[in-house]
């Protein structure tokens, strides 16, 4: 990929010009993270190139099912730079999805990226919502081999429709594309959020809050 330089802005003052440029092609063959320094930067430090290894590149076990065991029936196994320090810097990361009968990965958002999903076994109703003021439904049922794309930051899910597992693999265009499940973040922050607040967004009466809160 060439070079690319944005100017951002020329800006004249009484003694002259001041540039400013960004450069947001990388600036080396790869920046792998390193999980020791404390450094605060946008991702994570390099690691010395002298101490890269192979494995800094790989990871191994997403041919596993995951355990969907749980109320949601479903589970998500991260390929982040978390788990495959050599995705530092690099923009992309994926994830395995696993979903028993009736499964669900519920309403959830990324705030910095965008997902491109495959169906591997089963079948799955997709979608996701359009933002304020439409708030629009689109919706799609999805068989082995089908493809579907969810625009970064809006909320979307996946319910497994068929009568045995199903499982998916997606892409998303972040290094730590980050995730934020609705029921979770509005019933369950830490402190929780005033029932009062909640009682008139979802205009539902306040023992229904407190039951909610409850459960997440």
């Amino acid at each position: 990929m060439a070079k690319q330089i944005i100017l951002f802005s020329l800006v004249s003052l009484s003694f002259g010009l001041l540039a400013f440029a960004f450069e947001p092609s990388p600036l080396q063959d790869f920046c792998v993270a390193d999980f020791t320094t404390t450094a605060r930067v946008n991702g994570h430090a390099c690691k010395n190139p002298a101490s890269v290894q192979a494995s800094d590149f790989s990871f191994s076990g997403l041919h596993l099912p995951g355990n969907t065991s749980n109320p949601n029936g479903s589970r998500v196994t991260p390929v982040a730079v978390a788990q495959l320090p050599g995705l530092n810097t690099l923009g992309i990361s994926m994830v395995r999805i696993d979903y028993a009968p009736w499964g669900i990965n519920p309403p959830h958002t990324h705030p910095r990226a965008t997902e491109i999903l495959t169906v591997l076994e089963g079948s799955l109703q997709v979608g996701f919502v359009t933002s304020n003021p439409d708030n629009s439904l689109i919706t799609k049922t999805l068989q082995k081999g089908d493809v579907f794309v969810f625009p970064v930051g809006l909320i979307h899910f996946q319910r497994n429709v068929g009568t045995g597992n199903a499982v998916a693999i997606a892409a998303l265009s972040s290094q730590n594309p980050g995730v934020i499940t609705i029921a979770n973040a509005v019933f369950g922050s830490k402190p929780g959020i005033s029932s009062d607040i909640l009682t008139k967004a979802f205009q539902v009466d306040k023992s229904v809050v407190y039951q909610l809160q409850d459960k997440f």
